[in-house]
């Protein structure tokens, strides 16, 4: 499979592509966990069937330590036991943040409140800005085809 476009050689995606990775740069040295972090990104681009965001993200967590049973396990959180009351509610809060239209109506008050139990408001705040980055990755890189499976651990940092 060929991507449509090579996002990297044009200098106006190149520039964006920049501010773009340091947004993510500034959620990641967030205090928003890590862990919570790689699940998410996973979950928003599951939902989004992005291969080279699932490629990147699931390499990536493995490096960090993550196992691969909860890797394996994210695209069914809800019947697994192997995550965290808090982990549970970022991948609510990313789901319903990523189904927007599914949801008629967004997040839900009972989600939101979910996720600010388990967060405080630096944390929020950065949660919110990962699944909405999440979503613009891969909507950019499904309408253009980016193929997944060839990403190797730190190449985008």
């Amino acid at each position: 499979m060929d991507a449509r476009l090579n996002l990297f050689a044009d200098p106006t995606t190149g520039k964006a592509f920049k501010h773009l990775m340091a947004a993510g740069k500034v959620i990641k040295d967030s205090a928003l966990p890590a862990a919570t972090q790689e699940l998410v990104s996973l979950r928003v681009s599951q939902i989004n069937a992005c291969a080279v965001c699932i490629d990147i993200h699931t390499k990536e967590a493995t490096a960090a330590g993550e196992t691969p049973v909860r890797l394996h396990l994210v695209a069914a959180w809800r019947e697994a036991t192997v995550f965290t009351e808090a982990e549970r509610a970022a991948l609510e809060l990313a789901e319903e943040g990523t189904r927007t239209a599914d949801g008629a109506g967004g997040v839900s008050d009972e989600v939101w409140g979910r996720a600010a139990e388990h967060y405080d408001e630096g944390e929020l705040n950065a949660l919110v800005l990962l699944i909405a980055l999440m979503n613009l990755a891969n909507r950019i890189n499904v309408i253009t085809q980016q193929p997944g499976g060839t990403y190797e651990v730190g190449q985008l940092h």
